[in-house]
């Protein structure tokens, strides 16, 4: 399934994905039985990405606006975490958890599939599934970045009042077409109520959007910041403040431009708290003891695979509620 042999490394990994989309992580299998049942057909984007071929990223977003349109009551919900929480490997070291991105406006205002409470109550069904085999869950609000501030108060008017305690984060994604320093009030509004604050960033856009993400736009956690990787004043400035990086090598080399090779080693060398996830693995088809052994096989040596293991635990939400 990742094209490299994950089990060489289940004993010694952490089973801790530190950032998966609730949306991209149903079963490719359970996506194409709602496909053939309502008689859709699978774009082709997807059959790509689940063949493991690399797509631009408007190709990515067809294949996973496709893939979510099935996301429509309670049990679909979940199913999807469900899913998620059974690509974890059981062979792997305790803790185990995931940090988990959700995108509630998309779901229940801008898709209207279903509504905020069937949303909660899903979560909180596969939260309690997970919580009987030893794994914890954090959920990190999802907004789009190239929709704007705007858009990011109306996540928060959405779901004010109905937080439940597994939601500890807010986050934006999409594309990096909104300066971070613009969505500086929103971030500071989801502070107020309690939530910590990441982005993905240097993904789609340019590594310095990294730095703007952190000074002024009050970021405490970094998705993916690839493109970061080349400049080492950002990467100092990462190290410095101790910026947690979640990076998903499945993910990035299918969706970001020339991206050979993976600029992990690069990171951690520099000293950034970097930890793996698997970003959307309903979509592009991996599981994190698959990131795992890719990168052992980018040549990181036992220090720094167990700088990963270290980094992955420390900074993990869903092990510090």
């Amino acid at each position: 399934m990742t094209g490299v042999d994950s089990q060489l490394l289940l004993p010694d990994i952490p089973g801790i994905d530190r950032h998966v989309h609730l949306e991209g992580g149903l079963d490719p299998g359970w996506v194409r039985d709602q496909a053939d049942a309502t008689g859709q057909p699978v774009p082709a984007s997807l059959e790509a990405l689940w063949r493991g071929e690399s797509q631009p990223f408007t190709g990515f977003i067809e294949a996973f606006l496709f893939s979510s349109g099935f996301l429509l009551n309670r049990e679909a919900v979940r199913s999807a975490l469900g899913a998620i929480i059974r690509r974890l490997p059981a062979q792997a070291t305790d803790p185990r958890c995931v940090d988990l991105w959700v995108s509630p406006h998309f779901l229940v205002r801008y898709k209207q599939l279903l509504s905020l409470d069937e949303l909660w109550r899903g979560l909180s069904d596969a939260i309690a599934d997970a919580g009987r085999i030893n794994v914890s869950v954090a959920v990190v609000l999802d907004a789009v970045n190239h929709f704007g501030p705007k858009h990011g108060h109306e996540v928060l008017d959405l779901v004010e009042g109905s937080l439940p305690g597994f939601v500890v984060g807010f986050s934006t994604g999409g594309l990096e077409g909104v300066p971070f320093r613009d969505w500086a009030p929103v971030f500071e509004r989801a502070r107020s109520k309690g939530l910590r604050i990441a982005a993905h960033a240097g993904e789609n856009g340019p590594g310095e959007n990294v730095r703007d993400a952190i000074l002024h736009g009050g970021v405490e956690r970094i998705v993916h910041a690839v493109k970061a990787a080349g400049d080492p004043e950002i990467l100092a400035l990462l190290a410095e403040r101790r910026i947690p990086v979640d990076v998903c090598p499945s993910s990035n080399q299918a969706l970001v431009e020339n991206l050979r090779p993976h600029p992990l080693p690069v990171m951690l060398r520099a000293g950034v708290r970097c930890a793996l996830g698997t970003d959307d693995p309903g979509v592009i088809p991996c599981d994190i003891a698959g990131e795992w052994a890719k990168a052992r096989a980018m040549g990181l040596d036992e220090r720094e695979m167990g700088l990963l293991r270290r980094f992955a635990v420390e900074d993990a939400w869903a092990l510090r509620r």
